[in-house]
């Protein structure tokens, strides 16, 4: 199924005034990221982007000001027949009579917003690569490890809100509870966040829901983590190897985004919320070009 939000969405999440097509403004947005239309301006559209936010700055207004009244009407009615969703002028720009005249007459809402177009440009690709990204909602906890984003998985009952309990009580933070959500915002690039209802709560067993937020303070709490660890919690196997120097790498994949797996078997005394922080922080050193089994198979070998 297609995601989409609409003009209207836009124009609440970013204060915008309506110039034209205030009727119009439940038409849909499907494609991340916008369009400035330059090289259309100038009669060439082979490669115009027409399904995406129109943002005009003032680069594009002041050319259209340039224009005699006769082009100006035909640059800009080569544009509106395309209908995008809707076009965005940015810094407040005045003198739109010609656009809102176009814009009514074909149904388009054109939008005007006080943002430099740069900043806005950034605001916009951000929510909407956000808004209309893949997704899908899994049974686990996400918490933040010292700026590191884990997922951890598991069966009901072994011990998962526990574990991000301890985290939270280290300066941790917790993402999402139980119901958690992931978003494929690029081929390389998963979100983790919760649906909403569950935002701040963690539930523990025998002592039922809390609010991180009023227990902890802000601090323990964030409302999206970029996702780079899978650890799945598992009852011990007697049988199972536990000491090699490095375990195979492993990966699972969510939406045909790779991410490294790791499986920490549970047994009484362990301190499952300080494997989770050597995991985080072994992931760490590891981006930073450093692996602890190189470094120690280096020294043995130079004795």
């Amino acid at each position: 199924m297609t995601k989409s939000v609409t003009v209207q969405d836009l124009v609440k999440r970013f204060s915008l005034e309506v110039l034209a097509g205030e009727k119009e403004l439940h038409r849909t947005i499907e494609k991340p990221k916008t369009h400035r239309p330059g090289l259309e301006f100038v009669g060439y559209f082979d490669f115009f982007q027409q399904a995406r936010v129109q943002v005009l700055g003032s680069k594009e207004i002041t050319y259209l000001h340039t224009l005699s009244e006769e082009e100006r009407n035909e640059r800009i009615g080569n544009i509106v027949k395309y209908h995008p969703p809707c076009f965005v002028v940015t810094r407040n720009q005045e003198g739109l009579k010609y656009l809102m005249k176009y814009c009514e007459e074909e149904g388009i809402p054109l939008l005007r917003t006080h943002e430099a177009t740069p900043k806005f440009l950034e605001l916009v690709d951000g929510y909407l690569t956000k808004a209309l990204a893949q997704e899908i909602t899994i049974h686990g906890v996400i918490v933040n490890v010292s700026g590191i984003g884990i997922l951890l998985r598991g069966k009901s009952g072994v011990g998962k809100s526990e574990t991000a309990h301890t985290l939270i009580r280290r300066g941790h933070r917790l993402v999402a509870d139980d119901i958690v959500v992931l978003k494929k915002i690029s081929p390389e690039t998963l979100i983790g966040t919760h649906n909403g209802k569950s935002k701040e709560f963690l539930a523990l067993r025998s002592i039922g829901l809390i609010n991180v937020s009023r227990l902890y303070g802000r601090r323990a709490f964030q409302d999206e983590t970029r996702i780079v660890l899978d650890i799945e919690l598992t009852q011990w196997k007697d049988d199972a190897l536990n000491n090699d120097l490095e375990l195979e790498s492993t990966f699972t994949d969510y939406m045909d985004v790779r991410i490294p797996h790791i499986e920490i078997q549970l047994q009484p005394g362990r301190d499952v919320a300080g494997l989770v922080e050597a995991a985080a922080n072994n992931w760490y050193l590891r981006q930073q070009g450093y692996s602890a089994v190189e470094d120690f198979m280096k020294r043995l070998e130079e004795h």
